[in-house]
Parts: C-alpha cells; structure tokens; sequence
C-alpha cells in the first residue's frame, strides 16, 4: 500500500485531533521508508501564541510529526496495527538541527528511514522538506510499551 489517506492513518496513530501531525502518507516501503505529508493550516491551536503576528509551527511538532510517520513504518514493517494495550513512544532524539521555519500554508513532507531495530527499540533517520528544502533534520529512537491495562 503505497497512499494512505487520514482514515487509514488514523488507523494506525492514536492522535487526533489536535495533536495528529500525519494527514496522509504518500510513499511507504515497509522496513526501508515512508513519506508522509503534514499539511500545515493557519487555524491549528498553537499559532495564535507561537508567535502572535509571525506563526511558526513549533520545532517539537515537527519532531512530532517524524515519530507519527516512524510509528507508521515501524507497524508497517511488522504487519501489525497497534492496541488500546501498548503506547510508541520517543526514547531519544539526536542531532536534530533546524534549518528553516515551516508556516501555515506550508505542505511539511517527513520522510523517515528505518536504520535499524534491536528487542524493541527503533533507530530513524528523519528529514522534513518544504517544497524539496530542508528544514529538520533527526535521528530518533522510539519503542513500543504495555501501558499497563
């Protein structure tokens, strides 16, 4: 499955709304990539304090967007969806640099790549584009935890 749209992302991420930074995933190789799409509107709720008169997407939100898109892979590549029993979460973040800020009517391309797993820790390397330029770069580490239930 190369598209998915938001219904089948959703399927995939517990976030909603505001907090689901995936809108569609363009592009997915399971254990290799994907390519997902944030499409960045003026009426989401962090702009009107981030920062009054010059909205910029917050740089946490972008590394957001790349754990979602990571999480997407990782469930891809094991041909599983998650439960209501487990959370992904971040365990590291390394070498993020932002490069340029991303505003609403912006189109936030986050593409991740799988460079490895061990037991149940996940190692991306993650860039996001804005028409084809740079503007975050990261290695992240996420995992999957029982929460418990």
């Amino acid at each position: 499955m190369a598209d998915m749209d938001v219904q089948k992302v959703l399927a995939y991420l517990p976030h909603r709304f505001p907090f689901l930074m995936i809108d569609r995933v363009l592009e997915c190789e399971p254990g290799k990539r994907i390519l997902a799409l944030k499409n960045v509107t003026a009426n989401e709720p962090h702009f009107p304090g981030h920062f009054p008169g010059r909205p910029i997407m917050p740089g946490v939100l972008i590394l957001e967007a790349m754990a979602q898109a990571a999480a997407i892979l990782a469930f891809r590549t094991l041909g599983t969806q998650p439960d209501e029993n487990a959370v992904y979460y971040y365990a590291g973040i390394d070498n993020a640099r932002f490069k340029k800020p991303v505003v609403p009517g912006d189109r936030l391309e986050v593409e991740v790549l799988l460079l490895g797993s061990k037991r149940s820790i996940w190692k991306f390397s993650c860039v996001a584009r804005v028409e084809g330029q740079l503007v975050t770069e990261a290695e992240i580490l996420c995992t999957v935890k029982p929460t418990g239930n």
